[in-house]
């Protein structure tokens, strides 16, 4: 098994399969409340984050982001985890209100970007585990690329 070791900006545990985004995001009028990519200007446009560990350069404002996360997450139509090479308040704002207003923790993590490089380069599950020291990414069936 492969593990990447990261900093975690909002704690939880999730295992999916990553779902890698060229470009940053925006929640606000990016997806929609089924998960569905659907800023036509995405080079993602049409796929569904639900469930995914979404892995993206950084996210993309709008404020109201953190609101339209939270809904997903608290709907199921949200994803797994966040994984990002920087870490991003409105992204933390909108798990933190999830995990406190309906009970549902979405793991966020930043990487350093050889290790977001070589998670980028891994098809297959992997596993999240943010805790309050550290985070790591585990790969279930195989070693990461050499970083």
């Amino acid at each position: 098994m492969g593990e990447l070791t990261g900093r975690t900006v909002f704690p939880g545990e999730a295992t999916g399969i990553p779902l890698v985004l060229d470009a940053p995001l925006s929640f606000w009028g990016g997806t929609d409340l089924t998960g569905r990519i659907v800023d036509e200007h995405h080079p993602q446009r049409g796929a569904v984050v639900t469930g995914r560990v979404l892995v993206l350069p950084k996210a993309r404002g709008s404020s109201s982001s953190s609101s339209v996360l939270a809904e997903q997450i608290r709907s199921g139509t949200g994803p797994a985890a966040l994984v990002l090479t920087e870490p991003d308040a409105i992204l933390m704002l909108g798990a933190w209100v999830a995990a406190e207003l309906y009970g549902h923790r979405l793991p966020i993590v930043v990487l350093s970007a050889e290790d977001y490089g070589r998670l980028c380069a891994r098809p297959g599950p992997v596993t999240v585990e943010a805790g309050p020291e550290r985070a790591t990414i585990t790969a279930e069936a195989a070693r990461f690329p050499p970083g």
